[in-house]
């Protein structure tokens, strides 16, 4: 089974219905039982972070939960972890340093076996992803 972790500006573009190309793929991986899609709780983080900085209203957050109801999410867990130092390390050493939470989103994707889903050109230096697609095409 192919698993996809998405990243949070995917999730983003979903939830604010800026890519059609994005919202209509995680339907058809939602249709197919040899793949599935999650979050990582780092995620999570960063989007509840968000709907505090912009001081989103209860329609907003009431469709936040909603997705978070509808997708797996996985704990940053002790495998999670084992996978950030050597990690961040490789990418330090290869001068492409990432911020703390892509840093976090990447170990958890290597952790998990997963394709990272980003839009972000960042994780394209990242070495030691199983997968990495940009289901934003119509960005």
């Amino acid at each position: 089974m192919t698993l996809y972790l998405l990243d949070t500006n995917t999730v983003s573009y979903i939830l604010k219905d800026k890519s059609a190309a994005a919202r209509a793929r995680l339907e058809r991986v939602g249709t197919r039982k040899d793949q599935d899609a999650a979050l990582s709780t780092v995620t999570v983080a960063e989007i509840l972070y968000g709907l505090e900085k912009i001081g989103a209203g209860l329609q907003r957050r009431k469709a936040v939960e909603l997705f978070f109801f509808t997708i797996a999410i996985y704990p940053w867990d002790q495998a999670a972890a084992e996978a950030f130092g050597p990690l961040r390390a490789r990418q330090e050493a290869r001068g492409k340093p990432l911020g703390p939470y892509d840093l976090q989103i990447a170990a958890h994707a290597i952790s998990l076996g997963a394709v990272l889903v980003s839009h972000d050109r960042a994780f394209r230096q990242v070495t030691g992803l199983p997968g990495l697609e940009d289901w934003g095409t119509d960005l």
